[in-house]
């Protein structure tokens, strides 16, 4: 019973034999004799049939395609359903924020990614991630852009200069204000990310106290957690005195 109804099954063999040699697929062939014949009962039928090989080679480019075809669609669907994500996410921040969660917003990410031991510096080479550091220090402690003090990290085949202009456009820190850039040496090691930009360094003069002030907000963020992790730092003293690590080659 195929379909519900009676089929000759020998006459749809012949058929399916000679459209085999013919050099179509089992798919072609379902379709044009029988779509609710089984695969199965078709290789059954056509495991003894060779084919030409200029067959062979168009089935074996049609498998291609559409493997290929089939990566390609769940990448574009997966696309999608990631920007979707993100669109819905990005509707659930009302703006514009308020001046508070502005504020702790740079103190979040001062913590991640600025110097925790001297000075005031941000090192980073996301280009949003400067700007918008850049614009919060001139927001919340009245530092100009024209006083900040840049140096570049890039690699041997990386356009100084034209980078420096970049960063200098992008931030309105003056040309002027660059420090020598640090130069790579060159390494036989494999880096997946490609840092177009480099990677730049901004120093506020005068900002350790800028620091300790940005600590202490964070502090106060964190005080619901600070007994845990001061509690349990206690207990696993020992980890502490293991000394520094040592690099071995």
């Amino acid at each position: 019973m195929i379909g519900g109804m009676n089929k000759d099954y020998t006459a749809l063999k012949l058929k399916a034999i000679k459209l085999r040699k013919q050099g179509l697929s089992y798919n072609e062939i379902r379709n044009k004799i029988a779509p609710a014949l089984s695969k199965s009962t078709l290789s059954l039928w056509l495991k003894s049939i060779k084919l030409k090989p200029e067959y062979q080679k168009r089935l074996y480019t049609k498998q291609i395609e559409i493997l290929s075809r089939g990566s390609q669609s769940q990448k574009e669907r997966r696309k999608r359903e990631v920007e979707k994500i993100i669109e819905e996410a990005a509707s659930e921040i009302q703006l514009p924020i308020s001046s508070e969660t502005y504020k702790l917003f740079g103190v979040a990410l001062y913590w991640a990614e600025g110097n925790k031991t001297k000075s005031f510096e941000i090192t980073n080479s996301d280009p949003y991630f400067i700007v918008f550091m850049v614009k919060w220090l001139n927001e919340v402690f009245g530092i100009k852009a024209e006083t900040l003090r840049p140096r570049l990290n890039i690699y041997p085949q990386q356009n100084d200069a034209k980078i420096k202009k970049f960063w200098s456009q992008l931030t309105g820190i003056p040309l002027k204000n660059f420090g020598k850039s640090y130069v790579k040496p060159l390494s036989s090691g494999y880096k997946k990310n490609n840092l177009y930009y480099g990677t730049i360094k901004i120093y506020v003069p005068r900002g350790t106290d800028m620091r300790h002030k940005v600590f202490g907000w964070l502090r106060s963020i964190l005080k619901d957690v600070d007994t845990k992790v001061k509690i349990t730092e206690r207990k696993w003293l020992s980890l502490t005195k293991g000394g520094r690590a040592i690099n071995i080659k």
